[in-house]
């Protein structure tokens, strides 16, 4: 009998210990520059939206898309941004700012982009993976912010992120990165 309420009593602590995870005590420190971005344009693809669809693909260094294999490889943060609204095929010099989604107010406009979210376990928007050895370890949902575009005198392309995302305890945190570089573009 003994035996039995010893097991029940490591069972209890078990799940009451599983019901409470233990948080972690430091914050995720994310990358600030990028060194390798993708424009991929859409063009105009949903029936009630007249503006074309774009979206950025960005790595840190160190990460790489593998084109032939559709995969990422290597160690890293891919930013990702979709379903950015522009008013011709392709991104423009510019101030981009996220959609608030309201279900009954959502108001598409050039200039602006879908927040990240979560549709069952696949991120959608904008969101951060972390890739380590060629495998995913990591998603961040980033739920608003804002970009600025900007063209350099080099021919070079400047992004400015000045993105969001809730922490556990459920406060905003402000994630700020860029990238400059070349912008190639691919149609998808």
């Amino acid at each position: 009998m003994r035996h039995i309420i010893h097991y029940t009593s490591y069972i209890i602590a078990l799940v009451l210990c599983a019901c409470n995870p233990v948080q972690p005590t430091s914050k995720t420190t994310y990358p600030q520059e990028y060194t390798t971005a993708w424009e991929e344009r859409y063009g105009v693809c949903y029936d009630s939206v007249p503006y074309a669809v774009v979206a950025l693909d960005l790595y840190t260094d160190g990460l790489s898309l593998d084109t032939a294999e559709k995969r990422m490889v290597g160690t890293g943060y891919n930013l990702y941004l979709s379903d950015i609204f522009v008013p011709g095929d392709t991104l423009a010099p510019g101030e981009y700012k996220s959609l608030n989604i309201q279900p009954s107010t959502l108001n598409i406009t050039p200039y602006t982009f879908l927040p990240g979210k979560d549709y069952e376990g696949t991120p959608h928007g904008m969101y951060l993976l972390y890739i380590e050895n060629s495998q995913l370890q990591g998603i961040q949902l980033l739920d608003s912010g804002q970009f600025v575009m900007r063209d350099t005198t080099n021919q070079l392309t400047d992004l400015q992120f000045a993105l969001y995302y809730t922490d556990a305890a459920g406060d905003p945190v402000l994630y700020e990165c860029a990238f400059q570089g070349e912008l190639p573009w691919q149609n998808k």
